[in-house]
């Protein structure tokens, strides 16, 4: 599936809390400055969740700063949807939003079946695990589509 590297993306779930932050952070981390990174969600009703910020930390990603916004939020701050490159919807909901925000833009939307991990399981080491999964679920789409990390890990 690896397409063409885009000079911009922008990652989107539904609150922009879980995945989309996972998403961006590890675009950043593995690619660095090689595209402009943004992530959005349908809503942006939620601080970002610390399981993701715990799955993150675990592999070098950072995303305890990260501030969820919403599609509605960017276009008030003047952020352009159509100045994407890509975007990729991580949720059925941000894919549908996404579609219809840009139907007139010429860009692509993919849409990348991403397990959200919110009410999976109980008790801390279970939480984390499906976190992970979601994670990791995450970084295999990411290299698949845009190939290996460019950005030395540490």
């Amino acid at each position: 599936m690896q397409g063409k590297f885009p000079h911009s993306v922008l990652f989107c779930c539904d609150h922009n809390a879980i995945r989309s932050p996972i998403a961006e952070g590890m675009m950043k981390k593995f690619y660095g400055r090689a595209a402009y990174v943004q992530s959005a969600g349908v809503k942006n009703d939620m601080e970002v969740d610390g399981f993701a910020i715990t799955v993150c930390d675990e592999i070098g990603v950072k995303i305890a700063n990260h501030r969820s916004r919403s599609f509605e939020e960017m276009q008030d701050w003047g952020d352009d949807l159509g100045g994407f490159d890509l975007i990729v919807a991580l949720s059925p909901a941000s894919q549908r939003l996404a579609l219809e925000m840009t139907r007139v833009f010429h860009l692509d939307v993919e849409y990348w079946p991403i397990m959200d991990p919110t009410g999976l399981a109980e008790g801390r080491a279970a939480k984390l695990a499906v976190y992970r999964q979601t994670r990791d679920q995450i970084q295999a789409k990411m290299i698949e589509r845009f190939g290996p990390p460019t950005e030395p890990q540490d």
